[in-house]
């Protein structure tokens, strides 16, 4: 099957926000719990920054994260005419 100008470039649109996601998913992640002791000079909510991350602040970054990528994907779908139909 041949690709088209608009399949790569909701392709293109589909890997570029997958990488940004990543990378955000990636910081909250990784890069916070390598930073932790330097982060916990930081007080939220009377928690260490490093402590409250790890507890609640990753999770709430995650379930934000996926929440943001359904949403935007459905409004690619529809503006590229893939999206799923009712049946």
């Amino acid at each position: 099957m041949q690709l088209t100008d608009k399949h790569r470039e909701y392709w293109r649109r589909n890997l570029r926000l997958t990488a940004i996601l990543l990378g955000i998913w990636f910081v909250v992640t990784f890069v916070v719990i390598w930073f932790a002791r330097e982060l916990n000079d930081i007080v939220i909510m009377g928690f260490p920054f490093a402590f409250y991350m790890g507890a609640q602040g990753s999770l709430i970054i995650y379930v934000l994260v996926i929440w943001y990528y359904a949403r935007r994907m459905n409004q690619l779908d529809l503006e590229y005419g893939v999206h799923e139909g009712e049946n």
